[in-house]
């Protein structure tokens, strides 16, 4: 997993709450440092829940946890294209999700995605 662009914490818990911050195409690129995988929205969108699903193990999470989604887009005309791809991964479990149209991404990335997951029994 790549570390974060910025001054934050790609996931924290908080009680039973495990809260992701916004998770992009980024893979290991040349010289092993991170880069948007190549393919565009989709190819990023599948990159970005990977980064999703290893970021909230951090934290004793699991994709099936969670229980709202935030979708960042550049471009609202892959909407349709974008969901064939998130029930790939939220196959059985579907969890609540905003979509928002955005100008621009991080390090030029078409899609962004961030999650908060619900462990009950996770504070005790």
């Amino acid at each position: 997993m790549s570390r974060p662009a910025g001054p934050y914490s790609p996931v924290l818990a908080a009680g039973d709450w495990v809260v992701t911050a916004g998770q992009i195409g980024l893979a290991p690129g040349p010289e092993g440092r991170p880069a948007l995988v190549e393919g565009g929205t989709l190819a990023e969108l599948r990159q970005a829940l990977t980064n999703l699903t290893a970021v909230l193990a951090e934290e004793g999470a699991t994709i099936d946890q969670v229980v709202k989604t935030t979708l960042f887009l550049v471009d609202m005309e892959e909407f349709g294209a974008v969901n064939e791809v998130w029930v790939e991964v939220f196959d059985q479990h579907r969890p609540t999700r905003s979509a928002v149209a955005v100008a621009a991404l991080p390090l030029g990335a078409r899609v962004e995605v961030e999650a908060w997951a619900y462990v009950p029994g996770r504070s005790a």
